[in-house]
């Protein structure tokens, strides 16, 4: 008797749980900690359990930390060893003695199995990040030189835009619709914001410093590579997508035989990803399961306690956003489009992005998923790239509750004119800057700037902001994937669907 093949998505959730579980199974104790320091010109490294308190002291500064404190306490030494700084440890222990160790050179937590196995999660990562630059590439390129219309081009362009600015503006909107219905901040007692702030002081302190500004010509200048290699290398996105227009637009001028040629090869090279596609999604349970274990076995469920307000508030925006509004777009501007289709077939995509918080590792998966759906190469091939650089509606939403959300902790009333800023400074942040690690907090910053809400505010979200960035990233790829649907319903494009999502068996 033949077993039923297992589709994908099945694979993936069951890969999901287990990892979750395993991960809850085999935690890291977050009362020990494993300090590295110099005995008599040797390294020895003492084991730390159930402090009552612990200071890190340097020549400039020394700060104490609570017995709840391992992730921070990891992350400052860390910091300052990377700086030279000659570290002292003083540990107070449960039954008051005081443990002294000088000459500190690693802070560390236990390595627990379910940590350990991150690397194959990692390598599921990379797979996935490999194909994406050639896959981003040559299906642009192809797509454009197919279309052999330039004003079909420009007309598919504008309209992408335009649908990514407005549902962008729409996110950041139910963002500050959630905070001010929950109020998460108003419900955060004193002392957990206190704790919250002393803790990731310094990381809130980085991201301020930053220097990120919304300018419009340097964003233009900056979406030209100098080396269109090293755009590929850095994984530049923008500048990705602009050299293979221009090759693209190229193309079409050249002659006949030449121009079949150069499309030949890279529909080729397309084909060629594509079946890598599959290959690596064989990978993809046992990658998110190392994913999901190693997240859950580092940072438990222990840090969604004190921020559960507000978690709710970004979550159910998220849920309303990726929910209602896309499917309302989707109904108003398709036709005769499946919606239960369309959640169906993208649930691969979803996952992957969940488990990988990368819109730009999804990308090989999301672009398999809706041409599945009917989407055509030359429109998936410039929405898709595009939406995974400029459209960033999960994190537009997270920066509008996280805005609401600080300024009510410090006890800062929001009117009308601060927040329809918020919806329009978001919404420029979202366009208006290259992509940087990190950009997302380090945009908060410029939102909450030009409202007069403490920046140092942005230390009270850190902690979660990771697993947030999961649920984010999943929203940002259904995003992308209905805009997609709709600019394919609207130029009339749909091609006939494959029955299969990618790698069912």
């Amino acid at each position: 008797m033949k077993l039923p093949k297992i589709k994908l998505h099945i694979q993936i959730l069951i890969g999901l749980a287990l990892g979750a579980v395993f991960g809850g199974i085999f935690h890291v104790d977050s009362y020990k900690l494993l300090i590295t320091h110099a005995v008599d010109g040797a390294e020895r490294t003492a084991t730390v359990e159930h402090w009552q308190s612990l200071k890190l002291v340097t020549m400039a500064k020394s700060t104490t930390f609570g017995q709840n404190d391992q992730a921070q306490i990891v992350k400052i030494a860390e910091k300052r060893i990377a700086k030279n700084d000659r570290i002292t440890v003083e540990v107070k222990t449960a039954e008051g003695d005081v443990r002294t160790f000088a000459g500190v050179t690693k802070v560390a937590k236990e390595n627990t199995i379910a940590v350990a196995i991150k690397p194959l999660g990692d390598l599921f990562i990379n797979l996935l990040m490999m194909i994406a630059i050639p896959l981003v590439f040559a299906s642009l390129l192809i797509g454009v030189a197919s279309l052999q219309d330039f004003k079909k081009m420009a007309r598919i362009g504008s309209k992408t835009i335009a649908i990514y600015v407005v549902t962008t503006a729409m996110a950041i909107t139910i963002g500050l619709a959630m905070g001010n219905i929950i109020q998460p901040g108003k419900q955060m007692p004193s002392e957990s914001k206190e704790a919250l702030i002393a803790a990731y002081e310094e990381d809130a302190a980085e991201n301020i410093e930053r220097k990120v500004e919304i300018d419009f010509l340097d964003y233009l200048v900056s979406m030209v590579p100098k080396n269109p290699f090293k755009a590929m290398v850095e994984m530049e996105m923008l500048q990705i997508i602009f050299f293979a227009l221009m090759f693209g637009f190229v193309t079409i001028m050249l002659p006949a035989e030449k121009r079949d040629r150069i499309i030949g090869f890279f529909d080729a090279v397309t084909d060629a990803m594509i079946k890598m596609v599959d290959i690596i999604m064989l990978y993809a349970p046992i990658g998110v399961f190392a994913l999901i274990s190693a997240t859950i076995g580092e940072f438990g469920f222990g840090v969604l306690e004190t921020l559960v307000w507000y978690i709710v508030a970004v979550v159910g925006g998220l849920a309303l956003h990726g929910l209602v509004v896309y499917t309302g777009l989707l109904k108003i501007l398709t036709k005769k489009f499946s919606i239960m289709n369309f959640f169906k077939k993208l649930r691969p995509a979803q996952l992957v992005a969940f488990t990988t918080s990368s819109s730009a590792a999804t990308l090989p998966v999301t672009y398999e998923c809706c041409e599945n759906l009917g989407a055509p190469n030359s429109i998936t091939s410039f929405v898709l790239p595009l939406g995974a650089t400029i459209n960033m509606d999960g994190t537009a939403l997270y920066q509008g509750v996280a805005a609401v959300f600080i300024a009510q902790v410090y006890g800062l009333d929001l009117d009308l004119s601060q927040q329809l800023t918020v919806v329009l400074t978001a919404t420029l942040a979202s366009i208006g800057t290259a992509p940087i690690p990190g950009v997302g907090i380090v945009m908060l910053v410029i939102i909450l700037k030009s409202v007069g809400i403490p920046e140092e505010g942005i230390a009270l979200i850190l902690g979660v902001d990771r697993i947030l960035d999961m649920c984010r990233t999943a929203v940002n790829v259904t995003g992308d994937s209905a805009v997609t649907m709709i600019v394919t319903s609207t130029e009339n494009a749909f091609e006939q669907p494959e029955t299969a999502e990618p790698n069912a068996a």
